[in-house]
């Protein structure tokens, strides 16, 4: 289990780089949106520093493929958190950006709740049987929930309503790569590769996580780095807690202290999304990287 869990932090902090390189060029690349769409993404594609940050972003995925092959996909979600922290420090020292007493104290309850995750390990727990209609359910209720910020005019123009539905996506996106790495278990080790190109999960995770990319791209347009990435990610990790324990029937640890941290972790998961989402936007933030980051094309 320990093995695994490291997968998912090294996952967590692969990808959080991916998105700083990808962040660092926002200012200098267009929206992808409406007609624009297919030449925004093109665009994209051609600098070098986003495209690097993409291919970052994909060792990441492949880290937390094998990190929820084995371990429960609600752990790996909150082992996840600790890469969000990471970005929120190089954005202030990297990207020039300002946190608040608000934003550092979303930091401190990710941190805190990443150490009460590891003194619960070891206690037992367990997953009980996959229920795919369960999972669909659970993402079209999921997606329609995400989609309302986008209707609200000052949350797509902050950045914030992108930033939600792009975590919502990245969320599910991991649940369906918990459910394609079922079939790594199931039957001859030798069709592994058959059974997950022929698995519908796998393309679901393709679509997830690419409109994930793109909405939360687009979100770095309006928002500040540390309130967009923490809040697409703190929902990220939020949707696969609440549906490891729904869709694939996670349990908590047999220890009663041990499900109290367990308990304890997924609430200031909860709490540290809160306190970042409330934040407010500084419009007169300075972004000293954007010179620099030119030379990156």
């Amino acid at each position: 289990m320990i093995l695994y869990l490291v997968f998912a932090v090294a996952a967590s902090l692969l990808m959080a780089l991916g998105l700083l390189m990808m962040k660092s060029r926002s200012a200098d690349l267009p929206m992808a949106s409406g007609a624009n769409t297919i030449a925004a993404i093109g665009e994209w594609f051609r600098d070098p520093m986003w495209f690097g940050g993409l291919g970052v972003q994909t060792a990441g995925w492949v880290c937390y493929v094998v990190a929820v092959s084995r371990a429960p996909v609600s752990m790996v979600a909150v082992m996840g958190q600790g890469g969000i922290a990471l970005f929120v420090v190089a954005s202030v020292l990297i990207l020039g950006e300002r946190a608040s007493s608000r934003e550092w104290a979303g930091i401190g309850a990710i941190v805190f709740g990443i150490l009460m995750l590891t003194l619960s390990l070891g206690g037992g727990e367990g997953e009980g049987a996959f229920e795919p209609t369960t999972l669909l359910t659970f993402t079209v209720l999921l997606t329609l929930a995400g989609s309302a910020p986008m209707a609200v005019v000052r949350m797509n123009a902050s950045g914030m309503a992108p930033a939600i539905l792009s975590g919502v996506a990245f969320g599910l996106g991991g649940l369906f790569t918990k459910a394609m790495t079922q079939a790594f278990s199931a039957g001859d080790a030798s069709a592994i590769a058959v059974r997950i190109i022929s698995s519908p999960y796998l393309y679901a995770t393709l679509v997830a996580d690419i409109g994930g990319m793109v909405l939360l791209q687009n979100s770095f347009h309006s928002a500040r780095a540390i309130i967009a990435m923490p809040l697409s990610g703190a929902v990220s990790n939020i949707v696969p807690i609440i549906g490891g324990i729904i869709v694939f029937g996670e349990r908590l640890p047999a220890g009663s202290m041990q499900a109290a941290m367990r308990i304890g972790a997924f609430a200031l998961t909860i709490a540290a999304g809160a306190l970042l989402a409330g934040s407010r936007e500084q419009a007169g933030d300075p972004v000293p990287v954007r010179a620099a980051a030119s030379s990156g094309r």
